[in-house]
């Protein structure tokens, strides 16, 4: 069973990270996909994430970071996936996610969604707020991997302090 994790991973979180590991157990193949959304304005360009994903998710030999354009349920299809893992933070994520599921059950009834609560040490983590601790100096240990985070610090341009 071949399963797609969209999101946009700007930049990629443990809480993602979670979400891949306990992912790559469940399904045989796992494709960690962004979508490439010129409306939204992200800090790191899409080959920039991949690459991060990729070195953040290697140790799994049956997960693989793409990109793609136009529909969900389309790249879905092509890739002959018949589950989409989607996480759930809080009810204003359900809220959304439910009505993602409608409408690509909608659009293709031959693809599940599975939805998957993040360990509770990652429950109120998400790319945006990594990025305004990081542009505020935070500290990051624990909410980003290493390599991310000296990524994420060279493209602010910002010297994080330690707050342990």
């Amino acid at each position: 069973m071949i399963a797609i994790y969209p999101g946009s991973f700007d930049p990629p979180t443990n809480g993602h990270l979670d979400l891949i590991q306990r992912g790559a157990k469940i399904f045989d193949e796992l494709v960690v996909a962004i979508l490439r959304n010129p409306e939204k304005t992200a800090l790191f360009t899409v080959d920039e994430r991949l690459e991060m994903l990729r070195e953040c998710t290697g140790q799994w030999k049956n997960v693989h970071a793409e990109a793609f354009d136009g529909l969900l349920v389309d790249f879905a299809r092509n890739r002959g996936a018949q589950a989409v893992l989607r996480g759930i933070r809080a009810v204003s994520d359900y809220e959304y996610e439910l009505q993602m599921a409608w409408m690509n059950r909608k659009l293709d009834s031959t693809l599940e969604t599975v939805f998957m609560m993040p360990a509770a040490d990652y429950s109120y983590l998400s790319s945006r707020l990594v990025r305004e601790i990081a542009s505020l100096g935070g500290a990051l240990a624990g909410f980003i991997p290493p390599s991310v985070e000296s990524k994420l610090r060279a493209r602010l341009g910002v010297k994080f302090h330690s707050h342990r």
